[in-house]
């Protein structure tokens, strides 16, 4: 059986046989995405979980002004969709784009729940990775209301060393919801 990165994610949290292994891999989908690829789109119903087994993508927002502000990046062995959208199958209030060649494993909400019934440890597995990304975006919005921009930038490049080296600077400065000329500006002291 070919050794998948989400195996070595799987295995941060739950242990699998190898026939568990096989069912999990019978239910899910691998593809390769090609770079500047639109997952989903903002306004769609996101009827996916991602797993990025590599490669790189961010979601973000565009308002009624055509501003976009990108709210998340996820890089190899992180998870990404639109939460709310995938859960309560309501438009998407994200699109989700591959900023390079991306391999992701797709979870479909249907599969999710054949997993759960199958494999009973699945939720528990599924139930860390959730509360995680809950812990991170709470961290993420003290973070915006406790630094300056340039202490954010700081703590950015810091925190997500992988993520600065693939992404560019209009991207990070969407990310922290300042302009590309602030962001620079900032960089410049």
């Amino acid at each position: 059986m070919p050794e998948y990165q989400i195996f070595k994610n799987i295995q941060k949290h739950i242990s699998l046989s190898d026939s568990e292994r096989q069912l999990f891999i019978s239910l899910v989908v691998e593809k390769d995405i090609a770079k500047k690829e639109i997952v989903l789109e903002q306004g769609s119903i996101s009827r996916k979980l991602y797993f990025v087994e590599f490669g790189s993508l961010r979601a973000f927002n565009v308002n009624e002004e055509g501003r976009e502000s990108t709210i998340m990046f996820a890089v190899q062995d992180w998870w990404i969709t639109d939460m709310n959208s995938f859960i309560n199958q309501k438009p998407a209030l994200l699109s989700i784009e591959t900023l390079e060649v991306s391999r992701l494993i797709e979870f479909d909400f249907s599969t999710l729940e054949e997993l759960y019934k199958r494999l009973p440890k699945f939720e528990r597995f599924f139930r860390i990775i959730f509360q995680n990304a809950y812990i991170r975006e709470q961290l993420r919005v003290l973070d915006k209301i406790s630094f300056t921009t340039e202490q954010q930038y700081t703590r950015f490049v810091e925190k997500y060393p992988q993520i600065v080296q693939k992404v560019t600077q209009k991207q990070i400065a969407s990310y922290l919801g300042v302009t590309p000329e602030f962001l620079s500006a900032v960089k410049k002291k």
